[in-house]
């Protein structure tokens, strides 16, 4: 016989002012277009415009025993449903955010952590196929934020998901079942400032993520591990960083780990001007192992509510493959308009 136990904690928004009588809430809406122009080098682009549209609905309040209570609802093209995450501030503590969706937790938030001035070098439309670190964020997770019993100039999360790769459920119910070999994993990330070393302008950042994995069903034979490190250094008008990551798969064979190295320097030329490049290597341990790189200069010019970005890329061996087809060149105009 299975026995289901259900612990609920439930949030009224209809209204926020409904926490409570004495504690008003907020809700807010903001939202965004990118538009972009994608030019392929030698390569079929096909119709290169896009747009991309976000809309988020933002909602914070406060408990009679003083708890802060904060709700974001995320959605990208065409309302699509993107992230939902619910953060409770316990005064003394910190912060409990339980999270489901694609926004970053865990050492998810320190994928590529080098200065850029709009995305990362193997972000700007050549499709790269590198791969990165997401630890258990594919699932839903809990992460906690003792931010309040942490030194000044230390930062450090713990984030948990009891099924790494299960899909998003409603209140009361679960993900369902699952045949995937991927189960229960958890990550730690930490980062420091000078208020800690003493070196003005210079954060190191670190992060371990282990997922269990089934090792009795098809090629699995370990857990999934990834670790990264990384320093990022502001002087002035510029910023230089680098950073270090390997993911081991936990397979015995195809692709079974990934070793990763980025490094970008950006420079603010004024307060709606700024340049950088961006450069990332991904090598990949196959039956013959191939190593990925990107690179990127970028320049990118905000007025007002609206943001101007041009990227030149280049690409070699896109997926971890050598045909001449997967090394590319591209070019991409962006106009961001917020609201």
């Amino acid at each position: 016989m299975n026995k289901i136990t259900k612990l609920g904690v439930s949030a009224l928004c209809g209204s926020l002012a409904a926490v409570s009588a004495a504690n008003a809430g907020d809700l807010t809406v903001t939202g965004g277009v990118d538009m972009s122009w994608i030019s392929l080098q030698d390569d079929t682009t096909g119709n290169p415009i896009g747009i991309g549209s976000n809309l988020t609905f933002a909602g914070s309040g406060e408990l009679d025993n003083g708890w802060g209570v904060a709700l974001s609802v995320a959605l990208a093209n065409g309302a699509g449903y993107s992230n939902t995450n619910v953060v409770v501030t316990v005064p003394g503590f910190g912060d409990v955010r339980i999270d489901q969706g694609t926004s970053g937790t865990g050492i998810d938030r320190y994928d590529d952590v080098t200065p850029n001035v709009w995305e990362e070098a193997y972000a700007v439309g050549a499709g790269s196929g590198i791969d990165g670190i997401n630890g258990s964020a594919g699932g839903s997770t809990i992460e906690l934020n003792p931010k309040d019993i942490l030194p000044d100039g230390i930062e450090a999360m713990v984030a948990y998901s009891p099924k790494a790769d299960g899909s998003n459920a409603a209140d009361g119910a679960t993900s369902g079942f699952s045949t995937s070999q991927m189960g229960s994993g958890y990550d730690v990330i930490v980062s420091a400032t000078d208020a800690v070393h003493g070196i003005a302008g210079l954060t190191v950042y670190g992060g371990y993520s282990e997922i269990n994995q089934d090792e009795t069903n098809g090629n699995y034979n370990g857990d999934k591990e990834e670790t990264t490190w990384a320093v990022k250094y502001a002087l002035g008008s510029f910023t230089v960083g680098y950073q270090w990551s390997e993911e081991d798969l936990g397979l015995s064979a195809g692709a079974r780990e990934y070793e990763n190295e980025g490094y970008g320097i950006t420079f603010q030329v004024n307060d709606d001007l700024s340049i950088g490049y961006n450069n990332y290597e991904s090598k990949q341990t196959n039956t013959t192992s191939v190593t990925a790189e990107a690179s990127s200069v970028q320049i990118a010019y905000s007025m007002g509510g609206a943001t101007i970005r041009l990227a030149q890329g280049d690409v070699d061996n896109a997926a971890y493959q050598t045909a001449a087809m997967y090394d590319k060149e591209v070019t991409t105009l962006s106009v961001a308009l917020a609201f």
